[in-house]
């Protein structure tokens, strides 16, 4: 390093000293002149955004909560505002303790959240009820916790939380938090948002759900479903969600009992034709079963069936758990209706071959032969299904008419014309003059008549000893729903929230806090009197 002169020091210090004395002139000449200007200036208008929560937003979280469904907010503001937030929209309680997380460095949130984890669990070991708890972690955190060393320990910490709040977040982290806990817990992700900040997210999570409002429409096209207003999710859940998971139960347990129950018919006729391949049934018959007669139950089951109204789904949200808990469609399920196919299929089979084993005699002589067996077969297997189905509908329109009793009807009304028609044609040659011995027959009315309601009285029985000894909770809600008993919990209701909104009052009142609290006098009454959005009336 050189030394410097001392003539060329005391130009370069001349320098900084012409340059320091006109930046502070410069300076001075401004603030001179802004003292000028700002005198006697009238306020000609503002500009501001109101950020407020959309009707219903609180009802509908706490009504999600009571059905079992935890709620997550994942939230680009800061956290004070975060917190007002969780607390007017009621995922943060007034009884929740809250875990604030705002820590600097991996080592110290990593630290932090074991030492939570270990106090809670240490808590609860020693037999002592705990507060429930609501987390809170900013961005910052949120970005050491979601590293492949901590987040396990912060997954575990946010389940046994009732809520979790995540502030300052960037939409990569809140795709990120989806992905973990998508990854890691046995659970159906649903993910919400009305913005393009909250596409990434809506797309990593197993259903969802985008609001089309005033923040535009890429998280509506990004999403499985699109609603306008967040308290519309409710009825989307509850009752939708709670409808389609029962309905689907049904159509697929019962699409699989009424092809077992018809094709075992045929294993059992394989035991005495010596395995020879010949089928019990005409082929066309059989094409016609699931295209034609069986066709319609199923469809009506999984479109229109209504196991409870949907105004008791909306009264009783814990309804919804039955879908959690696998009420109707588990593994148990599955094989008790694959047995209960099989037990019937026993019953008919050797029920018909009983009767038609030494054959019969018509009265004009003829013979009956294997075809007649085959018809009184088919049609007592085809009305077991449906006796089977009318058991299990719970709401009967006109559409349940029409596929369950109607397609009965078709048949009986359809077979004489396609047994001539067909063996005219040479379609279905061993139908050849069938329509006498089968229809001229008593012993085929009775057994389609009393061996489907022989077959479904096991069924019918063992529905009313569990609806009469054994209830499940939508058993309790069909009853009040049958007898129409009212509901005076609106009064508790009501009770509650009046004692919610004082202690929101009072929080605020402590906390100074503004966010999404305001009432509609004051400022928001002030903010939608100037209103841009909104037509002004012209004098």
């Amino acid at each position: 390093m050189r030394e410097i002169p001392e003539k060329e020091y005391q130009q370069w210090s001349q320098i900084y000293d012409r340059a320091a004395t006109t930046i502070q002139n410069r300076s001075e000449e401004l603030d001179k002149a802004a003292e000028l200007i700002e005198k006697n200036l009238f306020l000609l208008g503002a500009t501001a955004i109101e950020d407020k929560l959309q009707d219903g937003v609180p009802e509908t979280i706490h009504t999600l909560q009571q059905a079992g469904i935890k709620v997550w907010v994942l939230t680009g503001d800061r956290q004070e505002t975060a917190i007002n937030i969780g607390y007017s929209c009621k995922l943060i309680q007034e009884d929740m303790s809250l875990i604030i997380c705002n820590e600097a460095t991996h080592w110290e949130t990593m630290e932090f959240l074991e030492n939570k984890v270990k106090a809670i669990k240490s808590t609860y070991q020693r037999g002592e009820d705990i507060e429930p708890l609501a987390l809170i972690i900013d961005g910052k955190s949120l970005e050491f916790a979601l590293e492949k060393d901590v987040e396990k320990v912060f997954l575990e910490l946010a389940v046994l939380c009732k809520a979790v709040v995540c502030c300052r977040v960037s939409p990569l982290q809140k795709a990120q938090v989806v992905k973990l806990v998508k990854r890691n817990l046995n659970a159906i992700l649903l993910a919400i948002g009305d913005g393009a900040n909250d596409v990434s997210m809506i797309q990593a999570a197993h259903v969802g759900v985008g609001i089309s409002g005033l923040e535009g429409l890429q998280a509506a096209r990004s999403a499985d479903f699109a609603i306008s207003q967040f308290r519309y999710l409710k009825k989307l859940l509850l009752v939708h969600g709670a409808w389609s998971y029962q309905r689907l139960s049904k159509l697929i347990l019962y699409s699989f009992y009424k092809n077992i129950c018809l094709y075992t018919t045929q294993f059992w006729y394989a035991f005495y034709n010596g395995f020879s391949g010949q089928t019990v049934y005409e082929s066309w018959t059989i094409s016609l079963y699931n295209v034609v007669l069986t066709v319609l139950p199923p469809l009506m089951l999984g479109i229109f069936d209504q196991y409870v109204s949907a105004r008791m789904l909306d009264r009783y949200p814990q309804m919804y758990m039955l879908g959690q808990k696998g009420e109707f469609f588990n593994v148990r399920n599955f094989w008790g209706w694959a047995g209960n196919a099989i037990f019937h299929s026993i019953l008919i089979f050797f029920c018909v071959y009983g009767i038609f084993k030494n054959d019969f005699i018509a009265s004009n002589g003829t013979i009956g032969g294997m075809w007649v067996m085959s018809v009184t077969l088919y049609t007592a297997v085809l009305a077991t299904v449906l006796l089977k189905a009318a058991l299990i509908t719970d709401l009967w329109t006109k559409y349940a008419y029409i596929s369950v009793p109607g397609s009965m009807i078709f048949w009986i009304g359809f077979f004489p014309l396609f047994a001539v028609v067909g063996a005219a044609t040479g379609l279905t040659p061993d139908y050849h003059g069938i329509i006498g011995p089968v229809y001229g027959q008593p012993a085929f009315w009775l057994t389609i008549v009393f061996l489907p309601i022989l077959c479904n009285l096991r069924d019918f029985t063992y529905k009313y000893m569990k609806r009469t000894y054994f209830p499940r909770t939508y058993h309790y809600v069909q009853e009040i729903q049958k007898l129409n008993i009212p509901d005076y919990r609106p009064r508790m209701e009501r009770f509650r929230k009046a004692v919610h909104k004082v202690r929101n009052i009072q929080r605020m009142r402590r906390n100074r806090g503004f966010a999404f609290s305001q009432s509609e006098s004051g400022t928001a009454r002030l903010i939608r009197a100037y209103d841009t959005t909104t037509q002004k009336p012209r004098g």
